[in-house]
């Protein structure tokens, strides 16, 4: 796998085990836990506790009509699981899953940066973003949670360095400003639960219109 720096916090994990993050963030954990073996340990490790507190649980019976028909409709020739969806060149299988097979339909931001909005709904939105080597994003800040997790190339800012696999958590207290590294183009998988706060009129009287 990849040499991972920057992880996702064990409370988003402990979060997405239990089914409680928003579509836009369960992507971007569930792209990472694709490529970060520690985090997928520790998710692995999450589940068996659950099933074993599960086990361990008062049961209620089940109804053996219930029973009867979920094991006719598994046992039908005709019933034909859908195929795992497969990774392609830098995405994962989640972000192909969400692709739905297709390369991403890129729409201009300007100075060469191009986004695809893979998911948009009351609890957030999920986005890949194209910035060309040695590009900057434009200086913002967060009106609450931002997730970006690197699938090509790499980026910097006041936080650090981030590559493939490597996901930067930034809440509303940071300013920055993501430059892409030279030679590669940087494609990320942001997921946001509120519009960017931009430092630059232009950026903030665009946003509206680039949904971001």
């Amino acid at each position: 796998m990849h040499d991972t720096h920057h992880h996702i916090s064990d409370d988003l994990i402990d979060a997405y085990a239990l089914g409680r993050l928003p579509q836009a963030y369960s992507l971007v954990v569930a792209a990472h836990l694709s490529l970060c073996d520690t985090c997928r340990a520790r998710a692995d490790a999450l589940d068996m506790i659950g099933g074993a507190l599960m086990e361990a649980s008062d049961h209620e019976p089940v109804n053996p009509d219930l029973r009867a028909n979920v094991l006719n409709a598994l046992d039908d020739p005709a019933y034909k699981p859908a195929p795992a969806p497969k990774g392609s060149g830098p995405f994962p299988a989640p972000v192909m899953a969400a692709l739905k097979g297709a390369p991403p339909k890129w729409a201009p931001l300007g100075m060469g940066i191009r986004q695809h909005i893979l998911h948009e709904d009351q609890g957030g939105s999920v986005r890949l973003l194209y910035i060309p080597p040695g590009r900057a994003v434009p200086h913002h800040t967060h009106r609450g949670l931002e997730l970006t997790l690197v699938l090509q190339g790499a980026f910097s800012d006041s936080e650090g360095h981030f590559q493939r696999g490597d996901v930067q958590t930034a809440r509303d207290d940071l300013m920055h400003q993501p430059i892409a590294d030279a030679g590669e183009v940087c494609i990320c998988l942001a997921a946001t639960d509120a519009p960017l706060r931009f430092k630059g009129w232009i950026p903030s009287l665009l946003q509206p219109a680039f949904r971001i």
